[in-house]
């Protein structure tokens, strides 16, 4: 490995990690030389086995062993080491799972190539806190839908803290923005897709009741933590799905309400294991 000893924090070759926020570094020439960071060493092993290019990497040396192998692909790749203190220093934080790397965004495919051979999404429209996008990411991953579709003012996926909350997943999990709504729509239409809109409207058939009715190829679409959906977004729907709830309370967080979707409309090798 590419091994470089810093010297000095402040060192341009640095401000990948320093002088630039998340929301900086994916404008930096967006899309195709915007940078996203990732922390931790399991995050940065499942950035590079998704194909995904990294620039340099930030680490104390007793953290580099596990991207030993992975590495191995990068030959050239810069590999910034130094103290806790001097990292610390760096970067404005601890840094707790020892490693970052600063990776080139990927290009977004377009939706239509997603949803032509997807048969479960969610639709993340408008949330504002990348925890919870990225604890949806990992419901995804682990209850085995197809694609995440985001809108044009939801948060971004790639933010560090979205990377880490999702364990990762959001490197693995095929994700894009969508257009407006009115274009969104058709998109769907197409590809014979039913919008289900998780929301409390009169109207809303049990979430139970409407997996029990079998459709093909389901969108969930979750809102924003403090309005929820739009009015663009339920009227774009099929259908609008409710979870029943007790106890006066009417909703669920919706990274929460995200996972009890997706766990209801979960695919076949997920029933009866008792997971």
């Amino acid at each position: 490995m590419h091994l470089i000893p810093i010297s000095d924090v402040n060192a341009p070759e640095l401000a990948a990690y320093s002088r630039l926020t998340d929301v900086s570094l994916r404008r930096v020439q967006e899309p195709r030389e915007g940078l996203y960071l990732a922390e931790g060493s399991k995050v940065i092993e499942r950035a590079l086995a998704a194909g995904h290019r990294p620039l340099s990497i930030l680490s104390e040396e007793r953290w580099l062993e596990p991207l030993a192998a992975p590495l191995n692909q990068h030959p050239n790749v810069p590999i910034y080491t130094g103290t806790a203190k001097q990292l610390e220093q760096l970067t404005g934080y601890h840094l707790h799972r020892g490693a970052l790397a600063a990776i080139q965004r990927p290009t977004l495919p377009e939706p239509a190539i997603l949803l032509a051979t997807a048969q479960r999404v969610i639709v993340l429209e408008d949330i504002v806190d990348h925890t919870n996008v990225g604890a949806i990411f990992r419901s995804v991953a682990g209850l085995g839908a197809d694609a995440v579709f985001i809108t044009p003012r939801c948060a971004d996926p790639l933010y560090r803290r979205s990377v880490r909350v999702s364990m990762g997943t959001v490197l693995q999990i095929p994700w894009t923005r969508l257009p407006e709504w009115h274009e969104a729509r058709t998109l769907f239409q197409e590809h014979g897709f039913t919008v289900a809109a998780l929301a409390l409207t009169d109207s809303a058939v049990p979430l139970d009741v409407f997996a029990a009715e079998g459709h093909e190829r389901v969108a969930f679409v979750v809102g924003t933590e403090g309005d929820g959906l739009s009015r663009r977004a339920l009227q774009s729907a099929d259908r609008v799905v409710t979870i029943p709830m007790q106890a006066g309370v009417d909703s669920l967080n919706v990274a929460a309400a995200s996972a009890v979707a997706l766990w209801e409309l979960r695919p076949s090798e997920l029933r009866g294991t008792g997971r």
